[in-house]
């Protein structure tokens, strides 16, 4: 404190002896005696105990006080003496509050506007431990609600207090009070703790007003100015702008109300308009401000409007200590806003990525989703085992391939992408990594679309072969019924022909004839062998093949086969018969035997032939076409003998018919060696000649066939030996920009999107490579010797160039993310990325642990070689590949050198913000946010945060420390 002169006090000791007359002389001191017996300081430090020894004479007209109040004076005398030391530095503010207005203590309005603030201030803070007082002198008598103020304001816990309610336990208590209060540097000059416990009014409000100093205003801090001054200079600054405000002091500038409306409306210009307010209108103006500072800033009223206009001078302590109320809340009210702000920010960026990260879970979902449908699809190799179902089944897989997978190779990319920009910015702002759900991991995603490329791997070619397998079986089932046909056809009514026994009443020639008809039907017997043969093995491979119809081919088979060793069995026994027959009757037709010798040959060959001239034929190339015209040629160049043939026996027929006529014998028309007559020779011969140029014209046509299927062979060829190479050199031009070095990451960008541009432009030739092939399939084309290009080796390096450029430009944009926010040059990003390339040989985009320390020796880091060295480089590649993967990616590597350029914000500062907003509680409510932050970050909050569990916490208590834990890196 500043030491007051002997003046001021002597001039108070001079009014004193006028107002008490000889009650004031008890001491028997004077003000110049002390002045003669001690130094300066202490000259005034005992004058300033005459003034409180003239306080408390005014206090009360009871003798036995004045000698209470004498007695204690050397003692604080002594006091006074003894911390002249303490006049430096902090206590400073405390010597220029007690020179502000000394006569107030002798002002029954300011005493009772002082008795009203200092309640309602005291009860302000007393409310936080769920209590209040009512009478000032009073209710801090014991000492116990004193110590519990002194707690709540400090934060600290004051020593255990006396339960006791004798006078020396209340003494006690307010005495460990008192010592507190010394403990904070401050100076309790003639307060002591038997003046508050007997109730003195004065003593209690100079102790409260000491309080009020070190607790509320001492921390007042404005342009280097304490306490008064700088208070004063807040509100002059705050209320400069308002019209009729001119504050120079804490009393008469205050009474008509307009500066406390003026420093409401300067933080809070919605609680009231300010250009409606009058000077004329103190009492209103009062009361506004009071009405609104209690109901909104939560500030009580702590003046009495009607005083302090009736007043012509209002106490100074008590407007210092109301507006000091406006001063802290509004300092706290920017403190809080600071806070909002900060938790804003930090909620705004983890809602981000909670988004990015729900976006990524859906498009994890549906595209696993998706892949898990259709892998079991193309692993299922089974068709219904007809060839209009895998016809089917091509169709469905060529749309898949055009309409389904397409917009699903594009979701993948999106995926990656997605998953990157949100590890990035996780990163960026030191967040913990994000974890997909389990099985939604991005390794998770490329090992099903490698399980679906496996799947999907030789389907179409398996499709063609089944296709092929199928056609085949068909033709084979056709040949069967042709075949079965004809032998059916041949066979029937042999059953009832060889059971008659018509040869026992014939004569020797007709026995004769029966013989050798029956020896010619055997000689046919034999030829059908063969047919009845090549149908068994036919039904055999079908079977083998699964022909989805073999029941049936079976059956019939079985009755052919049976059938035909009926035939055996009868022809056995006809000629058993004949033979018996033959040794009686003797008649040979010589010419008739000659006929039919030579017509069952020509006959088997007119049926095979005839068979051959329209057997089905299935070939895929241009050659087995040729081969079978030629094997056609070869055929045609026969038909000169056998027309020769034909000639000879439509002559032998002639003859007999020239015999028979000759004769009169019509009976000899008839062969009894053949049943084949000239005129079925004749039509099987005319069929044969009909069935050679359509042979021929079935022939050219299928060789047009396979000459059009070779011109789309080397379409397709063309076209593909143009594209392959497109997209090898795409690829390398891409690959070449990632792992390059460009002026800036913007250059390499545009590279990147020109090439996107430019492969988008590229499509069409792609779509018309698909059409091509889908020629190819519609013409059951295997294989090209024109291209080493197929449209599987295409469409994958198509997604591939795709996924690289996709891949390419999210890095780089992730680059300069990482760049804009960590305030890296163009300059440094390039020497990183020169020192990454160098060391990563195979050009793989990743360096190995060793290359990767490698690479920071060479930027100039220290990474020793000793063990201590060692321990560090782990712990730095712990952070790089948090995954344990074994290797360091350049995005990684760049985040690694950033950060330790560049500081972030952390789990810390934001757990301070959130205390701001707690008002310095370990846990925050719901009502706390809502009041803090906007409803969506105030709900998103409340959701997420887990409950505070620790005594004394409200049941709706929230934990911001461990929420704060999971947005960063503990």
């Amino acid at each position: 404190m500043a030491l007051f002169c002997a003046r001021p006090c002597m001039k108070r000791l001079s009014l004193a002896s006028k107002a008490f007359g000889s009650r004031f002389a008890f001491s028997g001191l004077s003000s110049s005696r002390i002045s003669d017996t001690r130094t300066s300081n202490e000259a005034c430090i005992c004058n300033k105990a005459f003034t409180i020894v003239y306080t408390a004479a005014e206090l009360s007209s009871d003798s036995e006080a004045i000698k209470s109040t004498s007695k204690r004076l050397p003692q604080m005398q002594y006091q006074g003496n003894g911390n002249n030391g303490m006049m430096q530095g902090e206590e400073i503010y405390m010597q220029q509050e007690e020179e502000w207005e000394r006569e107030g203590l002798l002002d029954p309005a300011w005493e009772k506007q002082q008795r009203k603030t200092f309640t309602a201030w005291c009860n302000s803070h007393l409310r936080k431990a769920g209590t209040q007082i009512d009478n000032i002198e009073e209710d801090f008598q014991n000492g116990l609600k004193l110590m519990l103020l002194l707690e709540v304001l400090s934060g600290e816990q004051l020593p255990k207090p006396d339960r006791g309610k004798m006078r020396f336990h209340k003494i006690a208590n307010v005495n460990k009070a008192l010592d507190f209060i010394a403990s904070k540097g401050v100076r309790l000059v003639s307060i002591g703790a038997e003046e508050i416990v007997d109730g003195n009014v004065k003593m209690t409000l100079g102790m409260i007003w000491t309080i009020i100093l070190r607790f509320a205003i001492q921390d007042i801090s404005v342009d280097e100015m304490t306490a008064k001054d700088g208070l004063l200079l807040w509100c002059q600054r705050k209320t400069a702008p308002y019209k009729n405000v001119n504050v120079q002091n804490f009393h008469t500038n205050w009474k008509d109300g307009l500066a406390f409306c003026a420093l409401i409306h300067r933080h809070r210009p919605d609680l009231l308009d300010y250009s409606k307010l009058s000077k004329a209108n103190p009492l209103a103006n009062l009361n506004l401000a009071f009405d609104i500072a209690e109901k909104y800033l939560d500030i009580p009223r702590m003046l009495d409007a009607e005083e302090i206009v009736a007043t012509d001078r209002p106490d100074e302590r008590s407007i210092i200590t109301y507006v000091s109320s406006y001063y802290h809340y509004f300092a706290h009210a920017r403190e809080a806003e600071s806070a909002a702000n900060r938790v804003s920010k930090a909620l705004a960026g983890r809602q981000g990525n909670d988004d990015l990260e729900n976006e990524y879970d859906r498009l994890a979902s549906d595209l696993l989703g998706w892949i898990q449908r259709t892998t079991p699809w193309l692993e299922n190799r089974v068709t219904d085992n007809t060839l209009p179902g895998a016809r089917k089944k091509l169709d469905e897989f060529r749309t898949y391939r055009t309409q389904h997978k397409p917009p699903r190779v594009g979701q993948k990319g999106q995926l990656e992408t997605a998953f990157n920009t949100l590890q990035t910015k996780l990163r960026l702002n030191n967040r913990p990594p994000y974890m997909p759900k389990e099985g939604r991991m991005v390794s998770d995603i490329a090992n099903a679309w490698k399980n679906l490329d496996n799947a999907e791997r030789g389907f179409e070619d398996w499709l063609l072969s089944e296709m092929m397998r199928l056609e085949r079986l068909d033709r084979l089932a056709q040949k069967f019924k042709r075949k079965a046909d004809i032998h059916e056809e041949w066979s029937k009514g042999k059953d009832e022909l060889l059971s008659r026994n018509d040869y026992r009443n014939a004569t020797l020639s007709e026995v004769k004839a029966l013989k050798r008809k029956h020896g010619a039907f055997e000689s046919d017997l034999a030829v059908h062998q063969e047919r009845v043969e090549q149908l068994a093995a036919i039904a055999e491979e079908l079977n083998k093949l699964g022909y989805h119809d073999s029941p049936a081919i079976n059956s019939r088979c079985q009755r052919i086969c049976s059938s035909w060793d009926r035939l055996g069995v009868l022809t056995t026994q006809r000629r058993q018969g004949i033979d018996e027959v033959e040794k009686i009757l003797e008649r040979v037709d010589t010419l008739h035997l000659d006929f039919a010798k030579r017509v069952t040959p020509f006959n088997n060959w007119l049926d095979g032939a005839r068979e051959d001239l329209v057997d089905m034929f299935i070939v895929h190339s241009i050659e087995a076409t040729q081969g079978l015209i030629n094997d056609h040629e070869q055929f045609k160049s026969t038909l000169i003998e056998a027309d020769k043939e034909y000639r000879l026996l439509v002559g032998i027929f002639q003859e007999v018919q020239r015999f028979a006529q000759q004769h009169n014998i019509p009976g000899a028309l008839e062969n009894p060696y053949s049943s084949s007559s000239a005129q079925e020779i004749t039509n099987k011969w005319n069929e044969v000649r009909q069935l050679v140029p359509r042979r021929d014209q079935a022939l050219q046509q299928e060789m047009m066939r396979q000459q059009q299927n070779e011109r789309i062979r080397r379409t397709f060829a063309e076209k593909a030996n143009v594209v392959g190479p497109w997209i090898e050199k795409q690829l390398d031009i891409v690959s070449s920009i990632g792992m390059g070095v460009h002026k800036s990451l913007e250059e390499a960008l545009k590279k990147l999107i020109a090439c996107r541009t430019a492969v988008e432009a590229f499509r069409p030739h792609i779509d018309e490579l698909e059409q091509y092939r889908q020629a190819e399939q519609e013409a059951i084309i295997l294989e090209n010797k024109y291209t080493k290009y197929s449209m599987e080796t295409l469409r994958v390096g198509w997604e591939q160039l795709l996924t690289s450029i996709n891949r390419n430009i999210n890095e780089v944009e992730n680059q300069i993310l990482t760049r804009d926010s960590k305030g890296i040059t163009s300059e440094q990003l390039n020497e990183f990325r020169l020192s990454f390339n160098h060391f990563d040989k195979n050009r793989s985009g990743r360096l190995t642990p060793e290359e990767f320390k490698a690479c920071l020796l060479s930027l100039g880091h220290n990474v020793r070689n000793d063990k201590q060295g060692e321990s560090q480089f782990l712990k730095i590649m712990s952070s790089v590949d948090p995954n344990m993967s074994g290797y360091v990616k350049f995005d990684s590597f760049l985040d690694y050198l950033t950060r330790q350029a560049a500081g972030t914000d952390s789990a810390d500062s934001l757990i301070e913000s959130f205390r701001v907003l707690a008002q310095d509680r370990p846990f925050i409510t719901p009502e706390d946010l809502r009041r803090e932050l906007p409803p969506d970050q105030a709900e998103y909050c409340i959701r997420k945060m887990q409950p505070y569990r620790l005594p004394g916490a409200p049941p709706n208590a929230l934990d911001y420390a461990s929420f704060a834990g999971t947005l960063y890196q503990f």
